[in-house]
């Protein structure tokens, strides 16, 4: 379906057909956005992706907090970003740390190392998730709805987030990966059906 301002862009583009400065910035946006395609491409390659046997091991708690520790925490960054996500557990690239990098608000990225759950909610609310490792599928997960959640940084500094609806929901999310449970694991039998069907011809990504 069209968005309604399309129509719009269409006579825009008939005024500026002669327009060198308009020609280059159409340019521009559409190299941007064949770059980041890319990024996005070469970020999925080096995600685990199922059925790999990493997505179903259990992480083991982080007791050194060094620059390989920093360096971890900057590439998931950095991939969680590069393809387009909104949370990213060290499961995922094949690091059996407990660890996951997620932008709970407007205040940049965050990493919280053996995070715990220390209050949660009684209400729950069902809503569809996607996974980087689970490519094409979205399936109903129950959440519940707020939580507070307990860890370090990547630093070994404590930290405690309380969160909201959408960030609560991509922690139980992560927090599930270092379990080794996947948002199948999650749904209901007709929605697992379905996504196994979608997850099965996926030889390679492409």
């Amino acid at each position: 379906m069209a968005h309604e301002h399309d129509h719009d862009h269409d006579h825009e583009h008939d005024d500026e057909h002669n327009d060198p400065l308009a020609d280059e910035q159409a340019v521009e946006e559409a190299r941007a956005e064949a770059e980041a395609d890319a990024r996005r491409r070469l970020a999925l390659a080096q995600i685990r992706q199922y059925p790999d046997s990493a997505l179903r091991l259990v992480a083991h708690e982080v007791t050194e907090f060094d620059d390989d520790l920093r360096r971890l925490v900057e590439r998931m960054i950095a991939l969680m970003h590069d393809a387009k996500g909104i949370g990213l557990a060290a499961t995922q690239v094949g690091v059996l740390r407990r660890l996951f990098v997620f932008e709970p608000d407007d205040g940049g990225p965050r990493a919280i190392v053996n995070p715990t759950v220390v209050e949660r909610a009684k209400e729950t609310e069902n809503d569809e998730e996607g996974c980087l490792s689970l490519q094409g599928v979205r399936v109903p997960v129950d959440r519940v709805k707020n939580l507070t959640l307990e860890g370090k940084d990547e630093n070994g500094v404590d930290v405690r987030l309380e969160l909201d609806v959408q960030a609560s929901r991509v922690a139980q999310h992560e927090i599930d990966h270092l379990d080794g449970v996947l948002i199948i694991d999650r749904t209901d039998d007709e929605h697992r059906k379905e996504a196994l069907a979608t997850l099965r011809p996926r030889v390679v990504l492409r």
